[in-house]
C-alpha cells in the first residue's frame, strides 16, 4: 500500500519529479538506496533482498526510473505458482515492462523516463497502460487519481497547491513543499484511512511505512534522494540523501 506523489511536467525541459513513500513488512529484508547489482553499474535502487530485484529503480545511462505498488488481485494464484513483484522495477529499467498475464499478484508499476510516465496495472486479470497526463498525481493501491481512496480524496489537493519549485530561491530542496504536506498528513495517525504515513495492520496486513524516496528524472541525468523513517509507521523530521 505505498503511495507515490509525481509531477509530469508540461515544458519538456523541466524534469519529472515524484517523492514516494514505501509500505512494507519491516521483516522483509532491504538494502537501502545504493548500486546493488554488479552486472549493471548504472542502476540505483533500494533492493528487495528475497527477489533480488528492487522496490524502485533507477538507469542514469537510460534515464528511465520504476517503482512497484502493490494493488489487490491475483489471490486465485497458489502461491507455488507466484512470481515474486520484486523483479519488476529492475527489469522494467533495463528496458523489460511486464507481459500481459503476469504470474504475479495484482501491482502498480510507474515507469518513468525525462518526459513521460505510466502506470502498467495488474490486477490478476486484466493488464493495463495509464499514460500519466501532465501535472500532479497520486497513486497507491487502485488508479492513478482514484477517489475511492481515502488518502488520495484528502491529500491530492494539498500537494498540488505545494507544488514543486526546481528552483528555489531560497536553497531548500525541490521536494521541500511535499514533504511539509506528508509531516502535515502524520498529525492523523497511521490507522487513520487518510493516512500516508501508514500502519496497515489494522487492515490485516503486515505492512508500514518505512522509507521516502525523492527522484527527478530529466534529459541530462537522474538525481534521487533516500531517507528512512525514524521508525516503521512514524513521522520525523527526515534528511534526504
Amino acid at each position: 500500500m505505498c503511495t507515490v506523489i509525481i509531477d509530469v511536467p508540461t515544458d519538456p525541459g523541466t524534469p519529472v519529479r515524484l517523492l514516494a513513500i514505501r509500505d512494507e513488512d519491516p521483516n522483509r529484508p532491504w538494502n537501502p538506496l545504493g548500486h546493488w547489482w554488479p552486472e549493471h553499474p548504472s542502476i540505483l535502487g533500494v533492493q528487495d533482498i528475497r527477489a533480488g530485484g528492487a522496490w524502485l529503480a533507477t538507469d542514469a545511462d537510460t534515464r528511465r526510473l520504476a517503482v512497484l505498488l502493490n494493488r489487490a488481485g491475483g489471490d486465485h494464484l497458489p502461491d507455488t505458482a507466484v512470481l515474486s513483484r520484486g523483479t519488476l522495477p529492475l527489469d522494467s529499467v533495463l528496458g523489460h515492462s511486464p507481459d500481459e498475464r503476469p504470474a504475479m499478484r495484482g501491482f502498480n508499476l510507474l515507469e518513468v523516463d525525462a518526459t513521460s510516465a505510466r502506470v502498467i496495472s495488474w490486477d490478476g486479470a486484466i493488464r493495463r497502460e495509464t499514460e500519466i497526463e501532465p501535472g500532479i498525481h497520486m497513486i497507491a493501491h487502485d488508479d492513478v487519481d482514484d477517489p475511492a481512496t481515502a488518502r488520495i480524496s484528502h491529500w491530492l489537493e494539498h500537494f498540488r497547491l505545494a507544488a514543486p519549485d526546481a528552483r528555489p530561491a531560497d536553497g531548500t530542496p525541490w521536494y521541500q513543499p511535499w514533504l511539509d504536506v506528508l509531516a502535515r498528513s502524520a498529525e492523523l495517525g497511521p490507522v487513520d484511512d487518510r493516512a500516508i504515513i501508514r500502519d496497515n495492520r489494522p487492515l490485516g496486513y503486515p505492512t508500514l511505512s518505512l522509507l521516502v524516496c525523492a527522484a527527478s528524472v530529466g534529459t541530462d541525468a537522474v538525481d534521487i534522494r533516500y531517507a528512512d523513517l525514524p521508525a516503521p509507521g512514524t513521522w520525523g523530521d527526515l534528511d534526504l540523501h
